[in-house]
């Protein structure tokens, strides 16, 4: 087996996973707030994710040097995981994904006035095109399917200024410690919430907690080796399996079918991160200096 093919199966299987995991936040969520959701995930991601740091080359990995960067993500990634997780609530499984996939596009364009880059006019176009599919999918109209579409692109921008802190110091700092703190500020701040939002879990609610924590961490893990053994151009494409995954979790546990509409604004989006995708691939081979 190749290093690509492993790279490929890498992301599908990490994808699956995140899939899994919304799925069971979803379900949970029909009955436990986003807080407390949050709150167990980062119980069972915690421990794990020392764990691996440790026999990554030790705890010595979780150093930092910057503890207000790491307090600033890990209050911006709370954000993202509370939007993300109502949202999900609020609607259908596959129009939450297909909105969740507009992510990579608020990366593109908050990093002009945040990172100071340039955007090309094909990125521009490109980026702009995905923000039509999104109104596509979304079609504003009013109700609590517009309160969860809302949420979810607060969630897609969230992630966008998590991912542009990651890109910004994120050569130095070690990964570990990255992931690890953003991870110890949600579960420090939905800790000092729960005696307001606490609802006793059923039995089978534990088994959906600890799955959520270990899917979650499972996705992290194969998403990251996806990148390792293949190049970016080939393996991030197929984060859009999502897609499929969401459709049939929301068939079969919620009877939710996407109507056409959503199919169009989700070719759109994802077309459009396919194109800024081979754009920035191009302009990378294009700088790359020759022997």
């Amino acid at each position: 087996m190749t290093t690509s093919l492993k790279g490929i199966l890498c992301m599908c299987l990490g994808v699956l996973f995140l899939a899994l995991g919304d799925a069971v936040s979803k379900w949970l969520g029909e009955v436990h707030s986003p807080l407390q959701i949050i709150f167990f995930r980062t119980v069972v991601s915690l421990p794990l994710i020392a764990l691996l740091a440790y026999f990554s080359g030790g705890l010595r990995k979780l150093r930092t040097a910057r503890p207000r960067v790491h307090l600033l993500r890990g209050v911006i990634y709370t954000a993202t995981m509370v939007c993300f997780v109502w949202g999900l609530t609020l609607m259908p499984l596959a129009e939450a994904t297909a909105i969740a996939f507009v992510a990579p596009l608020f990366v593109t364009l908050l990093s002009v006035p945040l990172l100071g880059e340039r955007i090309d006019s094909p990125v521009l176009i490109a980026s702009l095109v995905g923000f039509v599919g999104v109104l596509i999918v979304v079609r504003p109209g009013g109700g609590a399917f517009q309160v969860g579409a809302l949420t979810l692109l607060g969630a897609a921008v969230f992630y966008a200024l998590l991912m542009i802190t990651a890109r910004r110091y994120g050569a130095r700092e070690h990964l570990w410690a990255m992931v690890f703190y953003m991870t110890l500020v949600p579960f420090l701040l939905t800790t000092i919430s729960l005696p307001w939002v606490w609802q006793t879990p059923q039995p089978w609610h534990w088994l959906g907690f600890l799955a959520a924590g270990v899917l979650g961490i499972g996705a992290t893990a194969f998403i990251t080796l996806a990148f390792r053994f293949a190049p970016a151009a080939i393996a991030a494409p197929f984060d859009y399996t999502a897609m499929l995954w969401a459709v049939l979790l929301g068939w079969w546990f919620w009877g939710e079918l996407p109507d056409l509409w959503v199919w169009v604004g989700s070719a759109l989006i994802m077309g459009s991160g396919l194109a800024i995708a081979y754009h920035d691939r191009r302009t990378t081979l294009k700088r790359r200096p020759t022997a």
